[in-house]
């Protein structure tokens, strides 16, 4: 009989990263449970996260003015909307491992 061992932990692998994208919502850009518990946890380990972005979109100006009328705090918010951006492209972060790396 054939080894199915390595097609098993595949199919493993497959399901914990298709559970871990965001379920359809009723907002088109509602955050992830688990993105949502990361962002309320202010014990969370945070790093600098900077790229040139084109001026003309005005990122910076509409980040600080949704901080001003929501009082989200400018890196949640960047948080947020690429974390969601990137679940819905499939690239859903692996919470697993990242657990491990902070123990």
């Amino acid at each position: 009989m054939p080894d199915l061992f390595h097609h098993a932990r595949r199919l493993r692998e497959m399901a914990d990263a298709l559970e871990a994208q965001s379920h359809p919502a009723n907002e088109a850009f509602s955050p992830h449970p688990d993105t949502t518990e990361i962002i309320d946890n202010r014990h969370t380990k945070r790093g600098q996260f900077n790229y040139a972005v084109p001026d003309v979109l005005q990122l910076q100006r509409r980040v600080r003015r949704y901080n001003a009328d929501h009082d989200i705090p400018h890196g949640d918010i960047v948080a947020l909307a690429l974390d969601s951006w990137l679940r819905a492209k499939g690239y859903p972060p692996d919470l697993k491992r990242a657990e491990k790396e902070v123990s």
